[in-house]
């Protein structure tokens, strides 16, 4: 015989909870708290699927506990019970993520529907979440593969974390998927419907940072002709991420940081700020513990954006992982190209598992497409290979292999920027500022360059 779903009521009053749970004993498990503090004990011990809250509670009031629920992981379903005429605060609780609301005195068979709905609510949830743990047991998040032991335990760990409020720092190197893990967090979250919100923080001047961010008023500084809402305004009741954020400026790394604490911000050459509802998730590839030891990152600030840690692996520790990518990215390559391409066999899959990949999976991706592109039809010859990926692992060499073998202009000119950008990084020491003012380019089209070709800074 099954076990029954527990539901928790949360009054100060004894003689209201002694008559809730008279009413749900014979369908439900009924555990009583008189306070948020009982409450939060009882959380832990009964793990309970329905929460009938009171409003009005001396201390801690139930709208304080409910914000708290709804950002654990697999929270209940929570009901809250009003005063008569607290419309506002029904609508708030709502808003706050209660699933429903009765005003006292409320007809005890609305109470009996309404829980009746918020069980089969849990119930759904809990199915989607358990065919989610099977997907991600499986080796699948989203866009993102891995069959590796670390990629599912990563996977099942995002899952969990999607369904709380908290801000996920995501840890990895360049080219791990760290934005694919944000924008399948962002999906699978409550926040779903509401905006995703991306800024690269490594990709703007410092000066252009700081407006991006919170936005402008017309007239701010020069060439602010309008109004302008920045990325926290354009996030509201979604998700920012925050790209590369431990290349972010002290300065701007305090006003971060205040506008999380305070969940307001204010605009360039404003005079009032505004309320903002934002779940930040940030990335770097940098080791922020070291950073800020060096005082170039600020521990407040990490502690704040470090709700929940997830680390990416880079692909050379999950080399098992590699077969499955490719035949991905294969497939996506047959339907971009409208062919089948070469023979993907064990000699070429070899040779990719053994390659050291420091630019990891977005490296591999761009590999498999000159492989597809350059080789012939039929088995693939070992030269091929070769062609595609060199022993260090670095991208094709076009002075090697010979530009005159991309098959058309736009396939040439690519191969061409490959190796000449990735020369003039390496001359330069990886340094993106230096190489985009030796060879003439905004830092900023440098970036760009280096993402939409694969090339790693290193």
């Amino acid at each position: 015989m099954a076990a029954k779903a527990t539901i928790l009521v949360v009054d100060d009053e004894a003689a209201a909870r002694y008559a809730l749970s008279r009413v749900f004993q014979a369908e439900f498990r009924v555990v009583e708290a008189g306070s948020a503090a009982e409450a939060r004990e009882r959380l832990g011990a009964d793990r309970p699927d329905i929460v009938l809250l009171d409003y009005n509670m001396p201390g801690e009031d139930g709208m304080s506990l409910l914000r708290d629920l709804a950002a654990v992981p697999e929270p209940p379903v929570v009901i809250m019970i009003t005063a008569h005429g607290s419309e506002r605060i029904a609508v708030e609780a709502i808003k706050a993520g209660a699933y429903d609301y009765l005003a006292k005195p409320y007809d005890i068979e609305e109470l009996r529907l309404v829980v009746s709905r918020a069980f089969e609510r849990q119930e759904l949830r809990r199915e989607v979440l358990g065919l989610r743990d099977r997907l991600a047991i499986e080796g699948e998040f989203g866009s993102m593969i891995g069959a590796s032991a670390s990629m599912r335990e990563l996977f099942q760990t995002a899952e969990r974390v999607a369904q709380s409020d908290l801000p996920v720092l995501v840890l990895g190197e360049s080219g791990t998927g760290k934005d694919l893990l944000a924008q399948e967090i962002h999906a699978r979250s409550p926040r779903a419907k509401k905006r995703f919100v991306a800024l690269n923080c490594a990709a703007l001047p410092e000066t252009l940072v700081e407006s991006e961010l919170f936005g402008y008023e017309k007239g701010a500084f020069t060439g602010a002709a309008t109004a302008r809402a920045g990325k926290f305004e354009l996030a509201h009741g979604g998700s920012l991420f925050l790209d590369e954020i431990g290349d972010m400026d002290p300065n701007t790394q305090a006003k971060i940081l205040r506008a999380a604490e305070s969940g307001r911000v204010e605009r360039l050459g404003a005079n009032k700020s505004v309320e903002v509802d934002v779940r930040l998730i940030s990335a770097t590839n940098q080791e922020l513990r070291e950073a800020i030891r060096e005082g170039r990152f600020r521990e407040d600030l990490y502690f704040r954006l470090a709700g929940i840690t997830l680390y990416i692996p880079p692909l050379r520790e999950r080399r098992e992982d590699i077969p499955l990518l490719v035949e991905q990215f294969w497939k996506k390559l047959q339907a971009k190209y409208g062919r089948p391409g070469p023979e993907m066999n064990r000699e070429t899959i070899s040779a990719l598992e053994q390659a050291p990949w420091p630019g990891n999976v977005r490296q591999l991706r761009n590999t498999i497409e000159r492989l597809f592109v350059l080789a012939g039809e039929g088995r693939m010859q070992p030269h091929e290979i070769s062609a595609a990926i060199s022993p260090e692992g670095t991208p094709v060499k076009v002075s090697e292999n010979g530009i005159m073998s991309a098959p058309d202009l736009r396939e040439a000119r690519r191969l061409f920027e490959i190796e000449y950008l990735t020369r003039k990084l390496r001359e330069h020491g990886g340094n993106v500022t230096r190489t985009a003012a030796a060879i003439g380019l905004e830092r900023q089209s440098l970036q760009e360059k280096i993402k939409k070709l694969g090339i790693e800074r290193s």
